[in-house]
């Protein structure tokens, strides 16, 4: 017996053991029930500034890479519809929009505010919205930009101040809150002229496979982060969403953006 645990094989395999067991302590352990249920009502749904507009500015973005950490963090954590931990993430998409009437992008998101609320399946239905639409006006798209950052479920309070941080980082650029009206999205509102619109969405959403990284390098990464989205915020009728707030500006009919306000504001926005 002695002669065969001294083998070289069996000697690694106690080697490996050892390490293995040194830094076991390095590791959460297993969570089965400890997600943040808290589906949040403190959405914005149509905060927004009245700030004045103008053209994008072309900047440079740092995406969040898994470390090795991470990856033997996620060896320990339990599997959910959309994979393992919770991610936190964020886009930006900023449109030329010629007009504000009826079929604009503007009418698209105060008609999404109006129908939101702040049940799962409801914020799940609003983020849905809300990317369909940036989808259906691709053809306006003047540059976008995202980010995230995965959290194991020991980690949800971090999850959540990373989240509340983004947001209130969002709200802080904004004049004044605007909360759109019935009439505003039925177009009785008189329209304003052209200008630049940037549209925010901050997720806290359950799991790791949502696609954050790759809006603002192309056309078809942003369309790919948008319908990940879209599509994962539906799963499970909208339990795995936590929170989502969504921000756009200006929502003033008379408002425009200017080129300085955008490269101050939004100056992690690439170029599309």
């Amino acid at each position: 017996l002695l002669s065969t645990m001294a083998s070289p094989t069996n000697a690694r395999l106690l080697a490996f053991i050892a390490v293995f067991l040194g830094i076991a302590d390095a590791f959460a352990p297993i969570r089965s029930q400890g997600l943040r249920i808290s589906h949040t009502g403190n959405i914005n749904d149509g905060t927004s500034s009245c700030f004045p507009s103008g053209v994008l500015a072309i900047s440079t973005r740092t995406g969040t890479g898994a470390t090795s950490l991470q990856l033997f963090d996620k060896m320990f954590e339990e599997e959910g519809a959309l994979g393992k931990g919770i991610t936190v993430g964020k886009v930006q998409v900023a449109l030329d929009c010629i007009n504000r009437g009826p079929d604009s992008i503007f009418a698209l998101l105060e008609k999404s505010a109006n129908n939101g609320g702040s049940e799962p399946w409801e914020l799940a239905q609003l983020t849905n919205s809300v990317c369909l639409a940036l989808m259906r006006k691709s053809d306006e798209w003047a540059g976008a930009c995202s980010d995230s950052k995965w959290f194991k479920w020991d980690d949800a309070g971090k999850a959540e101040s990373l989240y509340n941080e983004w947001s209130n980082r969002e709200a802080a650029k904004f004049e004044k809150e605007y909360v759109p009206s019935a009439s505003d999205a039925d177009g009785d509102a008189v329209p304003g002229g052209p200008t630049t619109v940037v549209v925010s969405i901050i997720l806290e959403i359950q799991g790791d496979t949502t696609k954050f990284e790759g809006a603002g390098f192309s056309i078809a990464g942003t369309k790919e982060v948008l319908s990940s989205i879209a599509s994962d915020v539906n799963v499970e009728g909208g339990d795995c969403v936590n929170a989502v707030e969504v921000f756009w500006t200006p929502s003033d009919k008379d408002e425009v953006l200017t080129k300085q306000d955008l490269i101050m504001d939004f100056p992690e926005l690439i170029d599309l």
